[in-house]
């Protein structure tokens, strides 16, 4: 489609793609490499791993000082730094085989990740109109799919070679380049609407603010306990898990494009109800199946319908002051990270008792989410925008 080419040629579609590639290589190097780098090399123990995990999340409610930070410097280029703190939290990460060193290089790497994530939702909802925008984050997270594949297999080969210092210097040392190639770009346009630097919380974005933090609780019940369903009741190996994750980024790859196009097609409520009436039923059968290739589909099916949530950011686009989407992005993202606080831990007690009462909570969640897209109303003027 010509918006489609127009939005390829947008000099920020380059810069954001680029980016989000190196978050993403971040992200997933430092998930692969955390647990093993922390009790080989820095002897820790569960309780130390678990401390840094929740440390890991307080950037994410910090993410609406971002609003501030913009003061100082431009968004655009406050992307390009976040991302060069992420890389570089990733290559000291090796240096500091410690408690107190992992805590310090953790938050480094979290607030490069997390400012990040924040102004890319601004950005891309700044730059591309309400008709390109959820095709732009669907082909963004299509890159982030196969950068999450590739990174995969560069670590398993490396880890044949190299230590965990080495492979750590070179994962961040590639990221600080290509940030440092974002510090030399600027694909700003003065023409667009100045953002308001300052923290907003507006009745009228009620909804926005309730979908996001739901998703945020989703998003904690799907990390938290579909992957320890598979492995505490159903038995499943590290390589099995592996493959099921590699499958994953496979669809992804195809699909997440072709998300974003089923949102401008069809619309933010319809593919929101999509999702969520989804859910309940996925949630259900995490809770009622016996089957170990039935958990597998619904993980897929998970990671799928994940992708819907693209939606809540575009219904803010068409209803929202073109003014108030950098600080309100800050601020939903913040919103995101409440149910990461208490939500795993209280899934954790439920757990103990009966291991389905969590996916049953998720289920209700889901419905409760469903009902609240049935108010999204978009105006008239935002189809044609």
């Amino acid at each position: 489609m010509k918006s489609f080419d127009q939005a390829r040629k947008n000099p920020m579609y380059l810069y954001l793609i680029v980016l989000s590639i190196c978050s993403t290589m971040g992200l997933q190097a430092w998930r692969t490499l955390f647990n093993n780098f922390a009790v080989e090399a820095a002897g820790l123990s569960g309780q130390h791993v678990g401390m840094i995990q929740s440390v890991r999340e307080i950037p994410g409610f910090l993410a609406l000082m971002a609003v501030y930070v913009i003061w100082l410097i431009r968004e655009h280029r406050l992307s390009a730094l976040s991302i060069l703190l992420l890389g570089l939290g990733i290559a000291v990460t090796g240096l500091f085989p410690s408690y107190p060193g992992l805590m310090l290089t953790t938050l480094l790497m979290s607030f490069g990740f997390h400012y990040y994530e924040t102004t890319n939702m601004s950005l891309t909802l700044q730059y591309f109109d309400a008709q390109t925008s959820p095709w732009v984050f669907g082909k963004q997270r299509s890159y982030a799919a196969a950068t999450n594949i590739v990174i995969g297999i560069v670590i398993y080969f490396a880890a044949f070679w190299l230590d965990f210092n080495q492979i750590y210097l070179l994962v961040g040392g590639l990221i600080m380049l290509a940030a440092l190639w974002g510090l030399t770009r600027d694909p700003s346009d003065t023409n667009l609407v100045p953002q308001r630097k300052k923290m907003i919380l507006r009745k009228k974005y009620g909804l926005f603010y309730f979908l996001t933090f739901m998703a945020g609780a989703r998003r904690q019940i799907f990390m938290a306990f579909s992957v320890l369903l598979m492995v505490e009741k159903f038995n499943y190996a590290v390589q099995e898990i592996t493959i099921l994750f590699a499958v994953n980024n496979v669809i992804n790859y195809y699909l997440s494009p072709m998300i974003g196009k089923g949102i401008i097609r069809f619309g933010e409520r319809k593919v929101l109800s999509l999702e969520y009436l989804s859910l309940i039923f996925i949630f259900l059968a995490y809770a009622a199946t016996g089957s170990k290739w039935i958990v597998a589909l619904l993980y897929i099916l998970d990671h799928i319908v994940f992708n819907f949530s693209i939606a809540i950011r575009t219904y803010f686009q068409k209803v929202g002051d073109p003014r108030d989407i950098a600080p309100t992005m800050a601020v939903g993202f913040t919103i995101n990270h409440v149910a990461a606080v208490f939500l795993p831990a209280l899934g954790g007690i439920f757990w103990m008792i009966d291991y389905r009462i969590p996916f049953v909570g998720g289920a209700v969640m889901a419905a409760v989410s469903l009902l609240a897209v049935q108010l999204i109303r978009v105006p008239v003027k935002a189809h044609g925008s």
